[in-house]
C-alpha cells in the first residue's frame, strides 16, 4: 500500500537516513495515531487512537527505507512500535501492524544476540513467514534482550498474539526463572 501524499517539509522527517531517524519517524506515526492529526494523516479521515492500513503502511515504509534496509531493527525502533501498538485502541489494518511488530521484535532480538537476520525488506514482508528466519528457541538469544521485550509487553492492554506466542516459546526454551521474567507466561496464554 502506498502512503498518502504529504507536504515536502514533512517528507524529510518521514524518510529516515539512519535507524535513529527511523525511530523518530515512527514517533510521528504514533502521534498521528494518538491525535488523528499530523503529516501521516493528511488528506484522509483519521480518528484519534485508531490505527488503519495507511498507518501500518507508513511503519513499513519507514522501517524498510533504503537507508536502513540492510541494518538490524534497533531497540529504539522497536520501542516506537510498542508505543504505536499501545496508542491504538481501534484497529482497521487487517492485522498488518501486529505482523510487523512481531517480525521487528524478532529481527531485533536475533540481531542483538549475534544471529544472522535477513534484510528488513525480506524479514518484515507480509509474504515472509516469521518461522522461515526467526529463532525458534532461545538457546542463542541474549537473556537481557528477552527481559527487555518482556518488560515492553508487561501490563499492556493490547496483546499481540504472534509476538506473545514467540516470546512464550523463546522464554520457555530458555528455561529462565519466573522471578526474572514475571508475567511473561501470562502474556502467552492470553
Amino acid at each position: 500500500m502506498s502512503a498518502p501524499s504529504i507536504e515536502a517539509t514533512d517528507v524529510v522527517a518521514l524518510q529516515p537516513s539512519c535507524r535513529k531517524t527511523a525511530a523518530h519517524a515512527l514517533t510521528i506515526v504514533r502521534d498521528g495515531v494518538i491525535t488523528g492529526e499530523g503529516p501521516t494523516t493528511k488528506g484522509r479521515i483519521h480518528f484519534s487512537r485508531a490505527l488503519d492500513a495507511d498507518d501500518a503502511a507508513w511503519c513499513v515504509r519507514i522501517l524498510t527505507a533504503s537507508a536502513v534496509a540492510h541494518q538490524p531493527v534497533s531497540r529504539e525502533e522497536v520501542a516506537a512500535l510498542f508505543e504505536i501498538n499501545e496508542a491504538a485502541a481501534e484497529r482497521s489494518d487487517d492485522g498488518r501492524f501486529d505482523d510487523l511488530l512481531a517480525k521487528a521484535v524478532a529481527h531485533h532480538a536475533a540481531s542483538m544476540s549475534g544471529l544472522p537476520v535477513p534484510p528488513r525488506t525480506v524479514a518484515l514482508s507480509p509474504d515472509t513467514d516469521i518461522e522461515s528466519w526467526a529463532p525458534t528457541h532461545a538457546a542463542n538469544i541474549d537473556t537481557k534482550v528477552l527481559e527487555w521485550i518482556a518488560s515492553q509487553m508487561r501490563g499492556k492492554r493490547r496483546t499481540n498474539q504472534a509476538l506473545a506466542a514467540m516470546v512464550a516459546t523463546l522464554v520457555g526454551a530458555a528455561a529462565l526463572p519466573l522471578v526474572q521474567l514475571p508475567n511473561v507466561f501470562d502474556i502467552g496464554l492470553v
